[in-house]
């Protein structure tokens, strides 16, 4: 963990948006799975990780591979950082290939600028 992250800073920003991810323990590791992928929604994302919120969250140190469903299909390996029992994890991704990244990049872009967007109009009449 990084100085930034043990400070509650992290190096990309978290955007509040519900994505649906497919996660698939790493090595068939099986914590409430029993093997097979899971199906869920983010919490929160950004190029640099998650929050996935599930009732049977993996154990800190977990190695996943992920499915995120933006435009396309971005595939990512990623570790469980956090594990907040009956509640999710926070998740960090650790590699994606560089048109994923691109990929993921744009939308959270998209997201954030319809985010500001919704926010700016919340507060006029």
């Amino acid at each position: 963990m990084s100085d930034s992250e043990r400070d509650g800073r992290r190096k990309y920003a978290r955007i509040k948006v519900s994505v649906p991810v497919e996660i698939r323990p790493d090595g068939g590791a099986t914590v409430g799975a029993g093997g097979r992928r899971i199906r869920g929604v983010t919490a929160d994302l950004s190029l640099g990780g998650c929050y996935i919120e599930t009732i049977f969250p993996f154990p800190i140190g977990t190695n996943l591979d992920l499915q995120l469903s933006v435009e396309t299909t971005v595939l990512i390996s990623a570790t469980v950082d956090t594990c907040d029992p009956q509640v999710g994890n926070g998740i960090r991704f650790v590699s994606m290939l560089p048109d994923d990244r691109e990929v993921l990049k744009a939308f959270l872009e998209t997201a954030q600028q319809a985010q500001d967007a919704g926010s700016q109009g919340a507060g006029a009449s």
